[in-house]
C-alpha cells in the first residue's frame, strides 16, 4: 500500500467542495473495530454519501489521488475486510445514508433497495406485502444489504432459498474509476455478457463499491413448525436430513446442528437463552418448516422424529407448540455466537464440506486439536448446506491470550483436513484480510491467476479496499 496517498486535508477539503455537509461526520471506536477484537483500524475520513451519484464523486476522488477507499456496511464481518488497520489514511466510506426500499413488486417477488438497508428492515418491507425476504442472520438488526452482498452471506435459510448471490437479480454499483454500472434489472434471465453480477457479489469491495440491488422474494409459508432433536451422533443427524427430505421435501427450511458446547456455553456466560432439554444432548438439530396451507407442521415433525426413533437416529426432542416456544428454540441457536465471543476463541473457523465427509471430518480434527493441547470445541452451524463453525476454545478458568501461540497450529490442522476432504475453509463470512494467506495457500492457483487479471483490469491503482482478499 505503500504507493498510495493518505485522504490528508487537502484531499478531504476537495470532497467538502463536492458533497452536501451531510456526507461528513466524525470517525468514532465503532468504525475501527470489528466484531472479534482481531482488527484494530487507525485514522481515517469518514464519509456516508446520501446517494449514488456522491459514492461515484468520493470515489472519482480518490482514483485521482490515488487514496485507498474502505467500503463500510454494518460493521458485523467477521474477517475484517472492513477494517484497514496499515497504510496510509484512507477513506471509509459508509452507505448508513443509503437506506431507501426503493420498490417492492409483489407480483414479480423483487424488492430494489439501497446497499445502507438494515436486513431487518429488508425483511419488513416485504413482509408488508405479504412477502418473504428469506436471508436470516444473527447479526440481522445490524448488517446491511451492500456488506451481505459483499460477503455473499448466507445464513439458516440457504438450504431452501440459497446464499445471497442467488437471491440477487441485478445490482447498481460504482466501479473503481467512479463510473456507475445501472444493473438494477428485475430479470431472471438476461444472457448478455459476462455476469457482473455474479462477480461483484463476494468480492468484498475489492471490484467497486454496490449501491444498491433487486432481490428475490417469495411467498411467505402459510404454516410453520419448528423443532429440536436429540441425535446420537453427526451421522445420525445427516441420516435424519436425508430422512427429513424424504418425508418432507422442500418444505425444510433450515436444518442446524448444535453440539451440547453451544448450549453449555449459554449457560456459563448468563446468555439468557436455555436449551429446553435436560441434560442438554451431546448433538441436537434444530428444524425449521415452512409449508402451504393445507400442509400440517406439527403432523409433519412428529411422524419425522417417530421415525427417527424407530431407525435410532433420535432419543429426545421438543416441537415448538407455539409462536413463543419457537422462538425461544431459535433463541438458543442465535445466540450461541455471542457466548462464543463472551468466552474468546483461541480459533474459529467458518468451514464448508460435502456432507457425506462431515462425521469423519469431526472425528479426525477433535483427534488432532486434542494432540496439540487442552481444548473446549463448539461445533455448530448449517449441517443442511455442509457449513459448519468450528471454533475452538480454552478450558474453562484459562484466559484465551495464554494460548494465542497455539491458533496457527490449531488452524493449520483443521484447514489441512478441510483441504483433505474437499472442502472449504471460507464458506459464508468472506476472506477479508483474516484468511488472505489461506486463500494462497489453500486457494486454486489458476483460480487465483484470473482473480488477480480481475482486479488489475477493474482496478489497476488499487484502491479499492486494499489488503482485502488478496495479497499485495
Amino acid at each position: 500500500m505503500s504507493d498510495l496517498n493518505p485522504a490528508d486535508a487537502a484531499f478531504e477539503a476537495r470532497l467538502r467542495d463536492a458533497l452536501p455537509e451531510a456526507a461528513f461526520r466524525p470517525l468514532t471506536p465503532a468504525y475501527l473495530e470489528e466484531p472479534r477484537g482481531l482488527f484494530q483500524g487507525g485514522e481515517g475520513l469518514l464519509v456516508a454519501p446520501g446517494s449514488t451519484e456522491d459514492v461515484a464523486k468520493v470515489v472519482r476522488a480518490a482514483l485521482k489521488a490515488r487514496v485507498a477507499v474502505v467500503p463500510y456496511g454494518g460493521g458485523t464481518g467477521l474477517v475484517g475486510g472492513q477494517i484497514m488497520a496499515e497504510g496510509p489514511r484512507p477513506v471509509i466510506l459508509s452507505l448508513e445514508r443509503m437506506t431507501q426500499v426503493r420498490g417492492v413488486y409483489p407480483t414479480e417477488n423483487v424488492v430494489i433497495a439501497e446497499a445502507g438497508v438494515i436486513l431487518a428492515d429488508l425483511q419488513s418491507a416485504a413482509e408488508a406485502e405479504d412477502r418473504l425476504f428469506p436471508m436470516s442472520l444473527a447479526s440481522e438488526g445490524s448488517a446491511r444489504l451492500g456488506g451481505i452482498l459483499s460477503t455473499n452471506a448466507g445464513g439458516v435459510n440457504v438450504l431452501r432459498y440459497g446464499n445471497t448471490r442467488e437471491l440477487c437479480l441485478g445490482l447498481e454499483a460504482v466501479l473503481p474509476d467512479g463510473t456507475i454500472w445501472h444493473g438494477l434489472k428485475r430479470l431472471r434471465k438476461d444472457n448478455t455478457g459476462y455476469d457482473l453480477r455474479g462477480i461483484l457479489v463476494g468480492a468484498e469491495g475489492t471490484l467497486g463499491i454496490i449501491t444498491a440491488a433487486s432481490m428475490r422474494l417469495f411467498p411467505r409459508p402459510a404454516r410453520t413448525g419448528t423443532a429440536l432433536i436429540a441425535v446420537e451422533s453427526p451421522a445420525a443427524a445427516l441420516e435424519l436430513l436425508a430422512l427429513a427430505g424424504a418425508r418432507i421435501g422442500p418444505g425444510i427450511s433450515a436444518f442446524e446442528l448444535v453440539s451440547g458446547q453451544g448450549p453449555r456455553f449459554l449457560v456459563e456466560t448468563d446468555c439468557p437463552a436455555r436449551c429446553p432439554m435436560d441434560p442438554v444432548p451431546d448433538w441436537s438439530v434444530l428444524i425449521d418448516l415452512g409449508l402451504g396451507a393445507e400442509d400440517d407442521p406439527d403432523a409433519a415433525l412428529t411422524g419425522l422424529f417417530e421415525a427417527a426413533l424407530e431407525a435410532s437416529l433420535a432419543h429426545d426432542g421438543v416441537i415448538a407448540s407455539s409462536e413463543t416456544q419457537r422462538a425461544e428454540l431459535w433463541q438458543m441457536r442465535e445466540e450461541i455466537p455471542e457466548a462464543n465471543r463472551r468466552i474468546g476463541s483461541v480459533s474459529s473457523h467458518d468451514i464448508s464440506l460435502p456432507l457425506s465427509e462431515i462425521p469423519a471430518f469431526l472425528e479426525h480434527a477433535g483427534a488432532a486439536v486434542a494432540a496439540l493441547g487442552n481444548f473446549r470445541i463448539n461445533v455448530f452451524g448449517h449441517l443442511g448446506d455442509g457449513n459448519l463453525h468450528y471454533n475452538i476454545f480454552p478450558p474453562k478458568g484459562v484466559a484465551r491470550d495464554s494460548l494465542r501461540d497455539k491458533r496457527g497450529a490449531v488452524a493449520a490442522v483443521v484447514y489441512d483436513l478441510v483441504a483433505e476432504k474437499g472442502g472449504s475453509f471460507s464458506a459464508e463470512h468472506g476472506i477479508g484480510r483474516l484468511k488472505v494467506a489461506d486463500l494462497a495457500r489453500y486457494g486454486d492457483p489458476a483460480k487465483a491467476a484470473a482473480m488477480r487479471a480481475i482486479k488489475a483490469a477493474l482496478d489497476p491503482d488499487g484502491i479499492m479496499n486494499p489488503g482485502v482478499m488478496l495479497e499485495r
